[in-house]
Formats: C-alpha cells, structure tokens, sequence
C-alpha cells in the first residue's frame, strides 16, 4: 500500500504549489475548515483519531455546517463514536432540520447521553421548534432537573428574557467569602453558562448584586462577596421584552444580566452571546420588514421557493394596489399637461431621487429607536433636527438637479417635443448643442421653464420624503408598533403620490398660471 494513502488529509490546504515556508502569514487568519466529504469519509472509516484533531482543531459551527451535508446514518455513527461532551456543542449549531432528523434516529440510549450534556437554554429553543412526538421523546431522554429547566424556559413567551434566559449560572451568598467561592467557581464553575460574572442572594434567596470574576480574584481571601459586590447591577425581569435585554447588556456592557421573578429573585441569567443572537435576529427581520419581505424563519438555502414566494407576494401585491394613486393623480392631469409631454421624461427621477431621500432618513429613524438612542416622546426634538438636515439636502440636492436638468435638455438627452413642432414644424427634430440649434432665446426661455419646474417639485418631493420618513416609524413607535413595518416600499408608495401631486401642481402653476 502506498503510503502517501494513510497521510491525514489537511483540514484546510494552500494553493497547489505554494511552499508553506515561504508564504507571508503576517498578516493572514488562518481558519481551519472541513469539507462534508471528508467529515463523512472520516466516520466512514470510523478514524477515531482524525475525528479528534478535527473537533480539537475545528470551530464547533463549522463541523457542524458540514455534518449538516452528510448522510443521517454517517452522522449517528459520529454522535456515537464522538466523547460526548464534544458533541454537545455540535447538536446545538446543527440546523432544526438535522437536529430533528437525529433525534428521530438516535436510539432513546443514545439520546439520554446526547441531551444531558446541553444548555437548556438551548435545548429549550430546540425544543419549542420541534414537533410533539420528537419534544417528547428529548424531554423523556433529559434528566429531571433538565426536564424543570427546560419547561421553565418554554412556558414564557418567545419574544421575553425569559425564553432565552439560561438557568445555568453561579449564585452564592452575599456572606460566602472570597477564598470559599473561588474554591467553588473552580469546582462546579464549568457546569455554568459563565464564570466571569457571578451572581449574589441574601439569606431571603433575593438578588442583590453581581462580582465580576476579576474583582473576586484581586479581592482578599477573608472578604465577603457584599465587600466586593456590585449593588447598582443592571437586571430584567423575565416578562421583559429579549430586544430590550440585549440592549441593557449592549448599553453597559456586560457579560450575563440577571432575569428576576417577580419576587425579585434571580431565576436566570442571558449571555451577551444570547443578546448577539437577539440583535443579528431583530436586525435582519427589520431589513426584512423594510424591504417588504415577512420576517423568515429559517435561513435562506433552508427556505422554500415556495415559502419564499408567500412572504414576499401579499407585500408586493399591497404595495401594487397602493400605486394606484400615483395611477389615479397622472389619469386626472394628463389632459391639461398634454402639450408639455417633456414633464413625463422626469417623472422618474422625481419619484426615486425623494424615495430615495426618504429611505436614508427611514433607516437612521428607525436604527436610533431600535438602539433606544431616542423615544417617541422626543419626537419634536428629532422632527426639527430632520426639518433642518431636510431643508439642507433638498437645497443642495436641487441646486444640482438644476444644472443637470438644463445640461440634458441642451445636450439633447432630454428631448422636447413640443418646442421643436413649435419652432421647427416636427416633433423629431433633435435641439441641442450637437446640432447648434439651441443657441436662440426661445429655447433658453423654454428649458428655463421645465427645468425651474422639475427643481422646486425636486426639493418639495425630498424634503416631504424625509419629513414623512420621520412620521412614520415615529408614530409607530408611539403606538407601541414596529417601526420597520412603515417600510421602505410603504413610504416611497406614499412619497411616490405626493411627489407627482407636487410635480403637476407646481408645473400648473409656473407653466400653465404665470408663464404660457
């Protein structure tokens, strides 16, 4: 047998004919992959001394991406060949849909060593997404105290800290000394969610601060943790809502915040690794809401074309209902702007140019009240300092469409029709610079009057589009709704109508009252 068929295969391998002496790693991240290919070779051939430098060179999230590839039965044989307390973490990155698979074909055995090794803080969330038969056979595989915390996290709401909550963590006594809860920390410590901070309780079992695990090592070994503790600890209750969670953790810091009962004792702890989870969830369901999308539930390569197409369909449907008001303002002008059909070729430009004016304001409205950077109650504080930026940018914004407009029509990008019928007996004639027959006061006074018509509707449409931009999620919020509902289609709907309405009452005005 050839030798060179026993060497391990490298997890990740540089390009063919690199020397590795010679490749300038200074400045790279060297991240150690696997493929599903050779993942499942591997539990093929039951190579127990692969599989363990690769789960002890591997992030746990990218097995598991690649376990997610393979056959069901290879993936039994890893959960069985595999130390247990390897697995553990694996299951948890596994997609639902794995996870499921596994837990129907792993035998209740099997089981009983898998789910005992879990967080029930995520086995809770495994749980909660599986379906009756198969949360039953992982609650019958839990231990009892796996079985208590894993129903105490599921009887609360799911947007609450106390459905993402963990029942995981160190708590001790106010009066327990420093040498005592070192010894215990470096006894039951990694059975715990975190020992970086650690949570304290009177003799009433109510909470009443936290130790940071570097404060308990400088602090002296007779001292009380009451000695070292912080009393002012930023808490939740376990009704509170999991976005404002991650943003009490966000906003001071911390590694863990303490979920309290309403008797005020602490019946569990979120991770800031649970609030990351909250913030990237909420902040992709409002990217969804803001582009007319309903929140999805799984990840994209999870989600059916068909499920795909239910969630953005009713939107676009709506949303095309909608634009029959811009539909309805163009059918009831058209006839009196008939001999100016010039004003059609800026229609778009006016409606995208303030749509999108208005999407840059929805977007920072909406990421300041998500970050709780401001209130619906500081709505005239946020309305002026929007007034003032609005008048700023639709000043600068029409200055520029001003030149432009006038720079296409003696280009000859813009065409008017109705000039040329009017001064050269055809409307095919091309007025430009091109053809030299532009330079006549006539077609100066008549680009004049469309490009001082599309400018003023150009800086009526962006500063309405970002006033109305501030309206929107503002009174939501106000009414205690998402603010990402009042999306970005929904407003440019809305700036979309009130931007023609302007357009064709500004031209009736400047074109059809004072000039014709």
């Amino acid at each position: 047998m050839d030798d060179n068929e026993n060497e391990q295969k490298p997890l990740d391998t540089p390009q063919e004919g690199t020397d590795l002496n010679e490749q300038d790693t200074s400045e790279e991240v060297v991240v150690k992959t696997i493929t599903p290919e050779h993942l499942s070779e591997v539990v093929q051939r039951k190579d127990k001394a692969e599989l363990d430098r690769i789960f002890a060179e591997v992030a746990d999230i990218d097995i598991a991406e690649a376990a997610n590839e393979i056959d069901i039965k290879d993936l039994i044989v890893l959960f069985r060949d595999v130390n247990s307390q390897q697995t553990a973490p694996l299951f948890d990155d596994l997609s639902q849909e794995k996870k499921e698979e596994l837990v129907r074909a792993l035998t209740d055995k099997d089981l009983v060593k898998l789910i005992n090794e879990q967080a029930a803080d995520d086995l809770a969330d495994t749980v909660g997404d599986m379906p009756a038969n198969l949360a039953i056979k992982v609650l019958h595989a839990a231990d009892k105290d796996m079985r208590a915390d894993i129903n105490q996290i599921l009887k609360y709401k799911p947007d609450t800290a106390g459905a993402i909550m963990t029942t995981e963590y160190l708590e001790f006594k106010e009066s327990q000394t420093v040498a005592d809860t070192i010894t215990a920390v470096r006894t039951i410590g990694r059975e715990a969610e975190t020992v970086y901070t650690i949570f304290v309780r009177n003799d009433k079992r109510k909470f009443v601060g936290t130790v940071d695990l570097d404060d308990l090592i400088f602090a002296k070994q007779d001292q009380k943790l009451a000695d070292i503790m912080n009393k002012d600890a930023p808490t939740v209750h376990a009704q509170t809502d999991k976005e404002e969670v991650a943003n009490v953790i966000r906003r001071y810091d911390l590694n863990a915040v303490a979920v309290l009962n309403d008797d005020e004792c602490l019946t569990g702890i979120v991770t800031v690794d649970d609030a990351v989870d909250v913030i990237t969830a909420e902040a992709n369901e409002d990217i969804e809401k803001m582009n007319a999308v309903a929140p999805m539930e799984d990840t994209y390569l999870e989600t059916h074309p068909w499920s795909m197409a239910r969630k953005c369909l009713p939107w676009i449907a709506v949303l095309l209902i909608l634009d029959t008001f811009s539909t309805m303002v163009v059918d009831k002008l058209q006839y009196q702007f008939a001999p100016y059909t010039i004003l059609i070729a800026f229609i778009p430009v006016l409606m995208d140019t303030g749509g999108n004016a208005g999407g840059q304001t929805i977007a920072i409205i909406i990421r300041g009240l998500a970050m709780k950077e401001f209130e619906p109650k500081e709505f005239f504080k946020v309305l002026k300092r929007e007034t003032i930026s609005a008048l700023i940018i639709a000043s600068g914004v029409a200055l520029i469409g001003f030149v432009w407009f006038t720079l296409e029509q003696y280009m000859g990008i813009v065409i008017n029709p109705d000039y040329a019928l009017a001064y050269f007996g055809s409307k095919d004639v091309v007025v430009s610079i091109w053809a030299g027959n532009c330079w006549t006061l006539d077609f100066f006074y008549a680009t004049m009057k469309v490009s001082i018509t599309v400018t003023l509707a150009l800086f009526a449409a962006v500063f309405l589009s970002k006033i109305v931009a501030v309206l929107l999620p503002m009174s939501a919020a106000a009414l205690k709704k998402d603010p990402a509902i009042v999306s970005q289609p929904l407003l440019t709907t809305v700036v979309d109508v009130s931007s023609l309405f302007i357009y064709f009452l500004v031209a009736y005005l400047i074109i059809l009252q004072f000039v014709h």
